[in-house]
């Protein structure tokens, strides 16, 4: 088995660094909490390993050759991304609510009186994760369009995209694990209330964006 490692490798390089919605759910629930992060993070790899699996039983090219397919997966992908944006306007709001001095007694219910436990961190985050990046049709497509590009068409073309695919994966983990790590030394910052709203609010319409730029694409 042959493939071009040097140029798939530079792609995927490429690929990680430019923020998407991946990178907003990893970081967002990182500054939540580190292990909400880290489970966000395997969450968008196991994501990741649907769309690999997908293309490499030609499920991908069936989906990019239907459009009703397609679209279904775009916009469900997109609603998602929405009510993701929605939730952390809402959070954003919530926030600006606890400056005031009557609102603790005012909303017993909020995160700071009912904080999560490290299962429910964990549930939560895997589950952004891995929906936000099961539902991206972009996803599925650099599997269907990008990898078959750095195969050797002399070998086995579903074990050569295994093979790139869980290369994919793995250099994820590991970028995702260090942003992670990054946005944790952050959490001091963000949990000033002034900091935690402006956050809220710039991730949450940022998330509406990307959802309805999907949609209209």
């Amino acid at each position: 088995m042959s493939v071009d490692l040097m140029g798939f490798l530079g792609v995927v390089l490429v690929a990680y660094i430019v923020p998407g919605p991946d990178f907003l759910v990893v970081v967002r629930s990182a500054a939540e909490h580190p292990v909400k992060g880290r489970a966000a993070a395997l969450g968008a790899q196991a994501g990741l390993c649907v769309h690999m699996l997908a293309a490499a039983v030609g499920l991908s090219v069936v989906a990019a050759r239907s459009p009703v397919v397609f679209n279904i997966i775009k916009l469900l992908g997109a609603a998602y991304l929405v009510y993701l944006g929605v939730r952390a306007v809402i959070a954003a709001r919530r926030v600006a609510g606890q400056g005031r001095p009557d609102a603790e007694a005012a909303d017993p219910s909020t995160e700071a009186t009912q904080p999560q436990s490290a299962l429910e961190r964990w549930q939560s985050g895997f589950a952004q994760g891995f929906f936000t990046n099961v539902l991206n049709p972009k996803a599925a497509l650099f599997f269907l369009s990008i990898l078959p590009q750095f195969v050797n068409g002399g070998g086995s073309m579903t074990r050569q995209i295994f093979f790139l695919g869980i290369l994919d994966v793995l250099i994820g983990v590991a970028y995702w694990f260090a942003l992670v790590a990054v946005a944790t030394r952050l959490r001091s910052l963000l949990a000033r209330p002034v900091f935690r709203h402006r956050w809220e609010l710039t991730t949450g319409w940022l998330f509406i964006a990307i959802g309805i730029g999907v949609a209209a694409t």
